[in-house]
């Protein structure tokens, strides 16, 4: 047994000056030597081969009572002892010896030999004085002292409360005999590097401490204790536990990311599954969130008043993966029976915890088997059930499951699942009126938008609208195509600046000014005028409009695009508003957009607007667009439109093929702004299809052009129209000539309808008036509205049109 050769104790030097290596012996059943530290050597002297093998009893003297002598301190209890030394002379030890097997299962003992009580210094303790030894004994913290060899010396009150063993039982022990591994690694290494470097350890382990035990966290602190001569001889080890702050670190942090996690998007499933992701693995090992169905379509949520409660699955997780817990698919609907916890939370909006022995969850398993094969099937034992309330209403019901953690649910996971979910439930509220306040809002668009495109010849046509996607909301954004007199047809597309209802109610207020003006035939250039009016005076109205939310204030503005075609010239007449300028695409696949004057957009009050007319080969496409189809976040405007150039110069079967292949290149999945797309092919009329003549300012023309009309309409083979045609050609001449300037001149299309068309060179527009019992005139125009379809008057540079339109379908009188 190993000690310093110095002299016995307690004179001269310390016996135990260097524990770098423990005193320490193994002697076995029969009182044999089987094992010997360096400390016993330095102790007494003997070498290990001098001692190993050889019978204990020559190490105390000669004394033949040793069996009795080891059973003594068998057991941990201590017995002092004289030994003796090589050169013969006695050194005072206290023993203890710990029972142990060998290899082969045979009873061994480790006896371990400390210095002797010294006898005390100084003036006696007082009675009620506490000394320092008292002091570490009863310390109600883990503290540990560690030799060298990292054994036990001694231990707490503290640390024998916490590890179920007896100080006598640790002493001599490892940290690797009582913790589980993982603590012991990081342990040991921690104070053998307190023992190498002199500086204290500072670092966290979590575990259990004894058996059966909930995990805990400890904050452990390794410091060096030195003897006189500086040198580092044992540490001490102290243990706080810190499991409740980690716990309210975790219960912060887990707060935190919902915050951050949940509530992303507006969207009601999205937000749902984002609580369902951070809950799972965290506070619960499975969770199914169920809301009232009317939230998906935006509603205000009602639930049941009795019976069983139909909830639509929202969301589900699991820390198992493929959900295997679920009985159901997000989306599909579950039903509560009306007496199960989740009824009853839906009822009153009180949570609540119970272990899967409750009554109530005996009798939810009853009323439902699936439920109760699942809880049986995962072992499930603790389950909470938390309402999704927000504003004062609940919206759903969150269920979370304990069956992979041993941990029951305690108030603190309940108090911090409530709060889980009062956070989620805003979020989910949030994306519920979201999508109702855009629902109204696309519903009120769409109705502002053509239902169904004019029937007209003059172009074939394809579109495409696409609302944003962005928390702004909805655009006004608009496009339509309108009949003109003389088989034209006008294509628009506009963009009110701004987003949400208001943009949408713009929107439709200058589709319908566009509509008006339209009838009325102005030039594209005074069309905008008129619409830049409109906008003006509604700004006078209104005022600018704010959004706190998006922290912008808009004021009205516009842009707009009107572009007219002729299907008999083969021309094409456009202004612009600050608009992007159309796209022609030719016959033989060549792309160029128009240049077009960019004139201010409309609001901006006082500035002139330009037209620019162009001839256009039959078969051409125009492209009308607004700005979200070629500036998005990924690009700018020039690239886009360089994009849609490129895009529209590949071949396509089909006008709606390339509304798709458009919409596909240039779009993200999710465009942030809206965008109307008007694809146009052009159709051009046959010469044989179109009569003209010029007819004198003479009231005897008027029965040559009855004749004409009806030799052309009998070429044509319209001879069921032949009288209708005559009689409103005859009245519109005579308005002519009567009332109107030369030149007169009269022209007949051929399209879907009989088109008659008398321009003469005055700019007064005709009226139709009542004519009274005994007037001779002022019957023609009534008579013209009675048999025409439709008419009107279109104004131009020399003069004015005035034009009806004969249906050319049998029976028409």
């Amino acid at each position: 047994m190993d000690m310093e050769n110095a002299g016995p104790l307690g004179s001269g030097p310390d016996p135990f000056p260097d524990p770098v290596t423990s005193v320490t012996a193994v002697v076995d059943a029969r009182g044999t030597v089987t094992g010997w530290s360096s400390g016993a050597q330095r102790l007494l002297g003997y070498p290990c081969e001098d001692v190993v093998g050889r019978p204990a009893a020559r190490l105390l003297g000669g004394n033949a009572d040793i069996a009795v002598d080891l059973s003594a301190v068998l057991g941990g209890r201590s017995r002092t002892v004289p030994l003796r030394h090589q050169d013969g002379h006695h050194v005072d030890a206290e023993l203890r010896a710990y029972a142990s097997l060998d290899r082969e299962g045979d009873a061994q003992w480790l006896v371990v030999a400390t210095s002797p009580p010294r006898p005390h210094r100084g003036p006696p303790p007082q009675e009620d004085e506490v000394t320092t030894e008292e002091a570490f004994a009863q310390c109600h913290l883990p503290a540990m002292i560690y030799d060298a060899e990292l054994r036990a010396l001694r231990a707490s009150a503290g640390a024998a409360r916490e590890l179920g063993l007896t100080e006598e039982q640790m002493r001599g022990r490892r940290v690797t005999d009582i913790l589980p591994p993982h603590i012991c690694t990081t342990v040991e290494e921690g104070m053998r590097r307190v023992f190498e470097t002199g500086e204290p350890e500072r670092f966290q382990v979590r575990g259990q401490p004894q058996h059966g035990t909930r995990e805990r966290y400890w904050a452990v602190s390794v410091s060096p204790l030195r003897n006189p001569a500086g040198q580092v001889r044992h540490v001490q080890l102290i243990a706080l536990d810190v499991t409740e702050q980690h716990r309210a670190r975790d219960r912060l942090v887990l707060l935190n990311d919902v915050s951050a996690q949940v509530g992303s998007t507006l969207d009601v499933m999205r937000t749902a599954q984002e609580m369902a992701d951070v809950a799972v693995g965290r506070l619960a090992d499975f969770i199914s969130i169920d809301l009232l169905d009317g939230l998906f379509r935006g509603v205000e949520p009602r639930p049941s008043a009795t019976g069983s409660v139909a909830l639509r699955r929202a969301a589900q997780q699991s820390v198992l993966p493929g959900i295997p817990e679920a009985l159901i698919e997000p989306g599909e609907v579950d039903y509560y029976p009306g007496a199960s916890p989740p009824a009853r939370c839906l009822d009153t909006g009180r949570s609540s915890l119970h272990r899967t022995l409750d009554e109530a969850i005996e009798s939810w398993q009853v009323a439902d088997p699936g439920r109760a094969a699942k809880v049986r099937d995962f072992g499930m034992h603790s389950i909470m059930i938390i309402p999704l309330r927000a504003r004062g209403i609940t919206l759903g019901v969150a269920v979370l499951v304990r069956h992979r953690r041993r941990d029951s649910f305690d108030e603190d996971d309940l108090l911090l699942a409530e709060e889980i979910a009062a956070r989620a439930a805003v979020a989910v509220d949030n994306a519920r009126r979201f999508t109702r306040e855009r629902t109204t809002a696309l519903a009120l668009q769409r109705s502002l938008l053509p239902q169904r495109l004019a029937a007209q010849e003059a172009v074939e046509v394809a579109y495409r609208y696409l609302p944003a996607r962005s928390r702004a909301g909805l655009g006004g954004d608009w496009f339509d195509v309108i009949p003109l007199s003389g088989a034209r047809v006008a294509l628009v597309v506009g963009d009110v600046v701004g987003h949400g209802l208001r943009a949408s109610a713009t929107m439709g207020r200058l589709r319908t000014a566009v509509h008006t003006l339209a009838d009325v035939d102005l030039p594209p250039e005074e069309l905008l005028v008129h619409l830049d009016d409109l906008i003006t005076h509604l700004r006078a109205e209104e005022g600018p409009a704010s959004d706190p939310e998006l922290e912008i204030v808009t004021d009205l503005v516009a842009s707009c695009l009107y572009l007219v075609y002729d299907p008999v010239s083969r021309r094409c007449a456009a202004a612009g508003a600050g608009h992007p300028p159309p796209a022609v695409v030719t016959p033989d696949g060549k792309a160029e957009f128009i240049d077009l004057p960019v004139g201010p957009p409309l609001g901006v009050g006082g500035l002139p607007f330009e037209a620019v007319e162009w001839e256009v080969p039959p078969g051409s496409l125009l492209v009308l667009y607004t700005d979200g189809l070629v500036e998005v976040p990924e690009h700018d405007l020039g690239r886009g439109m360089a994009l849609l150039r490129r895009c529209l110069e590949r071949p396509t079967p089909s006008l709606e093929a390339t509304c798709d292949d458009l919409v596909h290149s240039l779009l993200p999945a999710q465009p942030s702004d809206d965008v109307a797309l008007l694809v146009a092919r052009t159709r051009a009329l046959d010469a044989a299809q179109v009569a003209t003549w010029d007819l004198p300012s003479d009231p005897a023309a008027v029965a040559d052009a009855r004749a004409q009309v009806s030799r052309r309409l009998a070429s044509w083979g319209l001879h069921e129209v032949a009288f209708t045609a005559q009689l409103v050609v005859s009245e519109l001449v005579t308005n002519a000539i009567r009332y109107g300037a030369p030149p007169v001149n009269l022209r007949l299309i051929r399209d879907t309808v009989l088109i008659c068309e008398v321009s003469d060179g005055s700019s007064t527009a005709p009226h139709m008036r009542r004519a009274r019992m005994l007037d001779e005139g002022g019957r023609g125009l009534l008579l013209v509205a009675q048999f025409a379809e439709r008419w009107g008057t279109h104004h131009g540079a020399g003069g004015k049109s005035i034009w009806a339109e004969i249906s050319l379908q049998d029976g028409h009188p």
